[in-house]
């Protein structure tokens, strides 16, 4: 049939055109360029005894999904009624389009060969008496199955088509993006405990290298070390952590004025901050001290 698809046929490259007494007119060389390369070397004459195998270059066009998008396309095309299948017309058409595409594909037309099988049995069983059944009912009929397996083809198809119809994102539109800067007042990360206890080693361990071999009881008051940091940062905005510690007495008065830091920030007289991650931490007086002086 002319409506079918068609396979094109086996295309051969042409003879070179040739002169008046007979021999080619392809130039040996074009500005220096190969007419061909094979593997890799380049050749600047085509051999005289070239041979091209017919089905050398073949351009084939699959126009169908598979055996039932074909028998849909017949049925739509002429306008057949899809409960009342007239299968020798769709057969004989079938069969046309099967040879065609057997003679160049014989892997892909095997699955249209079973859908040919299927629509001559179907029809050699209409030919038939019908054979009642034990109950007394009409006997179904042979295009039944077909009909139900084409229309769920094409309910499936047009699903398909009405999905590939949607918008996509980055086919058919790009998601906008948008960077609005917000003028926000920076908000400082508050000191964790981690962080507190690791500058905490750091001082006792450069505290170890200022020990002293000298042994003497001192009376040490956290009451005291508490009104003495109170005193240090009075007038000061901020005062680095270590500053407020004096490494050259010893742990013993290391730990009193930590425990007495300890105490003022738990009773909220002092403030311990850090502008960000892993950068010095630093204490203040907060507002409530600051209005207590």
């Amino acid at each position: 049939m002319s409506d079918l698809p068609e396979t094109a046929p086996p295309l051969a490259l042409p003879d070179p055109p040739a002169g008046v007494d007979g021999s080619s007119t392809t130039p040996e060389t074009v500005d220096n360029v190969a007419v061909a390369r094979l593997y890799g070397e380049p050749l600047f004459t085509l051999p005289q005894d070239l041979y091209i195998p017919p089905d050398a270059l073949e351009v084939f066009l699959e126009a169908f999904q598979g055996p039932l998008d074909l028998l849909l396309y017949l049925i739509r095309k002429q306008n057949f009624n899809i409960l009342d299948i007239p299968l020798a017309e769709v057969t004989r058409q079938y069969l046309s389009y099967v040879e065609q595409i057997r003679r160049h594909n014989l892997e892909l037309a095997s699955e249209y060969l079973l859908m040919a099988a299927m629509l001559i049995e179907i029809k050699s069983r209409m030919l038939l008496p019908p054979k009642k059944s034990d109950d007394g009912a009409e006997p179904e009929d042979p295009r039944a199955e077909l009909v139900r397996r084409l229309l769920e083809y094409e309910q499936m198809k047009q699903a398909a088509m009405r999905l590939d119809q949607l918008p996509v994102l980055g086919r058919d539109f790009l998601r906008a993006q948008i960077h609005i800067e917000q003028s926000l007042a920076p908000r400082l990360p508050e000191v964790s405990v981690d962080d507190l206890r690791a500058a905490w080693a750091d001082l006792m361990r450069r505290a170890k290298l200022h020990q002293h071999h000298k042994i003497s009881r001192e009376q040490l008051s956290v009451r005291e070390y508490m009104s003495h940091l109170l005193r240090r940062l009075q007038g000061q905005k901020f005062v680095e952590f270590e500053d407020l510690f004096e490494l050259d007495r010893g742990p013993q008065v290391l730990v009193v004025s930590f425990i007495a830091m300890l105490e003022l920030s738990r009773e909220r007289l002092v403030e311990i901050t850090q502008a960000e991650a892993f950068a010095p931490i630093y204490v203040r007086l907060t507002y409530e001290a600051v209005a207590r002086a």
